[in-house]
């Protein structure tokens, strides 16, 4: 069991790169399948962690605990620092890899984040954080990635209708 502690720059993202989350305004009410997405530049916890926390610190969630599948990430420490403060981390062989789960208010509020996978295009990765803040999604992260991977048909307008004479 270990503790790091992680500086960070003043915005919460290192070199310049900003954390790729988004949020429900009403995460944590459980209405949803998910109540946002993140996408991470790597499967390491121990740099990506800091961040995400950092980035929902300054949207006002007080993220307390952090909960992810030990299958899908590399080894992370028990307890991570941000801005003063320690997240608890838990691995769980039980999770589904593709979600990750953030409490706060005293163990009172919950979310799921849909965890979309580094190696995934940026355009795919951005239509999932898009589409994790819609209602009624399905429960499966896999068939939300599916629908952020498949490509919208072309709409074309509608022409005035002519009768050739």
């Amino acid at each position: 069991m270990r503790t790091t502690l992680q500086t960070l720059a003043a915005e919460g993202h290192r070199g310049g790169i900003d954390v790729r989350v988004s949020l429900r305004s009403d995460a944590g009410s459980g209405d949803a399948a998910f109540d946002g997405a993140w996408f991470p530049r790597s499967r390491d916890l121990a740099v990506e962690l800091p961040e995400l926390v950092a980035a929902l610190d300054r949207r006002g969630l007080h993220i307390e605990r952090f909960t992810y599948s030990l299958d899908a990430w590399s080894p992370a420490p028990r307890k991570v620092v941000v801005g003063g403060r320690v997240v608890r981390t838990g691995g769980f062989r039980s999770m589904d890899a593709g979600v990750v789960c953030l409490t706060w208010a005293g163990g009172t509020r919950r979310a799921d984040l849909l965890v979309v996978p580094p190696e995934t295009d940026v355009i795919t990765g951005a239509r999932a954080l898009r589409l994790c803040t819609r209602r009624g999604l399905p429960r499966s992260p896999q068939m939300v990635l599916a629908a952020a991977r498949s490509v919208p048909l072309p709409q074309v307008p509608g022409l005035p209708y002519t009768r050739a004479v």
